[in-house]
């Protein structure tokens, strides 16, 4: 009969003795494998005495529940003693420069939205913000746009189920949407503040679309001024000076094409001037022309709706794309791409961290 105190004490050895894991592999397999000792020991039960085959068996199976334990322990303190041996060998020393490959850049929107704000802020405007979710009332009601009326339709949106616990909603309950554009951040800005009002309102904007030139989220810069003297040659001059300077084209053709917003009367389109010769798009050459941009005088009603007196204050509001204006000044084909997370596109089109834009540059 098989000395089983010996083969514990040997097979109890070879465990300890094992200094990795492949080697520990190896002592499990000699051990307690298909041909293993202790699974050989157990092939003899059939040639003992029936008297002694259920004490034999059974303690063949309490060395083997032992063995398989210490096993399994002598496997955590090699695992974890190789895991501590790669964390000291790939130790990084985090006072070093940053790899050349892994130099970041800032994305083309961000740079977009600094340099319209650069300009803007140059004229006076200062940078105002507001949420994205947003409730009926503000991105639709205030903006003259009441639930029958047919603007509403202009606009996929993205509604929410209604909660009463968005902060500034008008109403409680009332249904909450994704906003369409930044002008509720106009809304905000003047039921909280008396003329003279002078912001952009740059942000994400929500609407349902998707292609070459839509995507469902995308950025808007809106601009609002509120005085008692402003006119539609202050709209014009603003807007012509901001585009000229953005393109960086002082003799950048202007045209202001007759249109309709239900937030504005009168309403206008933006065109610039531009060459389609040859398939290629240039700014400021040639008799085409390129819309790019909303604009128009504020409509009494949306004033009212602001609890500002329309027989005594009047201003003006425009609102572009964000990734419209950097796909025409950075001849970026397709819009898709800006939301893709591609580094390599983002190491061809980003900025430098420290191209900051100004004026002297022209955005």
């Amino acid at each position: 009969m098989t000395n089983l105190a010996a083969l514990k004490q040997e097979c109890t050895a070879a465990v300890e003795a094992a200094n990795d894991v492949s080697a520990l592999e190896e002592v499990r397999v000699s051990t307690l494998g298909k041909k293993g000792r202790l699974t050989e020991v157990l092939k003899t039960l059939g040639t003992l005495p029936a008297d002694q085959r259920k004490e034999f068996g059974a303690q063949v199976n309490v060395i083997k529940e032992e063995i398989t334990a210490l096993l399994e322990a002598r496997r955590a303190v090699l695992n974890s003693a190789a895991l501590d041996a790669k964390l000291a060998k790939e130790k990084v020393d985090i006072t070093l420069p940053a790899r050349a490959e892994s130099k970041g850049a800032i994305h083309p929107i961000s740079q977009t939205i600094e340099e319209i704000s650069t300009i803007f802020a140059d004229m006076g405007f200062t940078i105002a913000e507001g949420p994205d979710v947003e409730s009926d009332f503000y991105n639709f009601t205030a903006l003259n746009m009441p639930p029958s009326h047919p603007a509403r339709q202009m606009q996929d949106s993205f509604y929410l189920a209604s909660e009463p616990a968005v902060a500034g909603t008008a109403e409680q309950g009332e249904p909450l949407v994704l906003r369409t554009q930044t002008s509720p951040v106009q809304v905000r800005t003047m039921l909280s503040t008396k003329p003279p009002i002078r912001i952009i309102a740059p942000g994400r904007t929500f609407r349902c679309d998707y292609d070459q030139t839509h995507a469902p989220m995308f950025h808007q810069v809106e601009g609002l001024l509120i005085d008692e003297s402003t006119h539609m040659g202050h709209l014009k001059g603003a807007l012509m000076d901001f585009l000229r300077t953005f393109f960086r084209a002082p003799n950048l053709n202007v045209r202001f094409r007759p249109s309709y917003f239900p937030f504005t009367e009168p309403s206008a389109e933006v065109d610039i001037g531009c060459s389609r010769k040859n398939g290629e798009l240039k700014i400021g050459e040639g008799s085409d022309w390129l819309e790019v941009l909303g604009c128009g005088m504020v409509h009494p009603k949306v004033l009212e709706n602001c609890k500002i007196d329309s027989t005594q204050y009047q201003g003006f509001a425009f609102g572009m794309g964000v990734e419209r204006l950097a796909m025409l000044k950075y001849g970026i084909p397709d819009l898709r791409t800006f939301f893709e997370s591609d580094l390599r596109w983002l190491r061809h089109y980003g900025f430098a961290s420290l191209d900051i834009p100004n004026l002297a540059r022209g955005g």
